[in-house]
């Protein structure tokens, strides 16, 4: 099973990686947004950094899931 195959099959039937992967989308929006402004200012750098961090472990985690779940299998 490649890759996106598990990840497709994981929302299908994994309701934690479901939600991480919405939540991991949801930062990317949120970084598309400070993104597009013309001049950031401290307070947007600061949400930048904070939510790069959060994308980061949500990721890690999806990965553990993925890991485990192809451990099972």
């Amino acid at each position: 099973m490649n890759e996106q195959e598990l990840k497709d099959t994981l929302v299908r039937e994994n309701g934690e990686f479901r939600k991480i992967l919405e939540e991991h989308r949801s930062c990317e929006l949120e970084l598309d947004r400070i993104r597009e402004k013309t001049h950031l200012t401290e307070a947007d750098d600061v949400a930048e950094r904070e939510i790069k961090k959060r994308k980061l472990a949500l990721k890690d985690r999806m990965y553990r899931i993925m890991a485990d779940f192809e451990n099972r299998s």
